[in-house]
């Protein structure tokens, strides 16, 4: 996480939860958080963490930071950008999201991956399926790059060359 300015709040009371709490709700009027990253950014602008966690449950017990709702958000943002459930589920894990809450998001958003693949070959490289082996890789590494698994990118990239 890059190095932020500290919130003048938290150089006057580092230890206030109501003050961890507006800032909070700062940071989510701009986006959507997960629960551990809300605290993290809490802690990066000089809050205590003891401030920070307290004021991120309580936004959680009002349903104002809820991690279902972040990874659905997340999920379908990133999909729609062309990147595939591998690599979505990644991030979220690195952004502190509970693993079922990640499985149901994913499954959830949209469940035809191999689709989601096969666009996104189409978009960089064209309607027309790899020729050669060194296509059909050069291709398929990209959409690995992309966060699909391998059964999405056989999809995607034709299986004609398979013994």
């Amino acid at each position: 996480m890059r190095r932020r300015k500290p919130d003048p709040a938290a150089l006057a009371a580092p230890d206030d939860p109501r003050a961890a709490r507006l800032a909070a709700l700062k940071l989510q009027n701009r986006r959507d958080h997960g629960a551990r990253e809300l605290a993290e950014r809490l802690v990066a602008r000089g809050f205590t963490r003891p401030a920070a966690e307290t004021a991120v449950e309580g936004l959680r017990q009002e349903r104002l930071v809820d991690d279902g709702r972040f990874a659905e958000h997340f999920v379908a943002y990133h999909a729609n950008r062309g990147r595939g459930p591998v690599g979505i589920a990644h991030r979220l894990r690195e952004a502190g999201v509970p693993a079922d809450t990640i499985a149901a998001a994913v499954n959830a958003t949209d469940p035809d991956w191999r689709r989601r693949a096969s666009e996104a070959r189409r978009k960089r490289f064209g309607a027309k399926l790899p020729a050669t082996w060194a296509e059909q890789g050069r291709q398929a590494r990209f959409l690995t790059q992309r966060g699909f698994n391998a059964d999405q990118v056989r999809a995607a990239v034709g299986n004609e060359y398979e013994d």
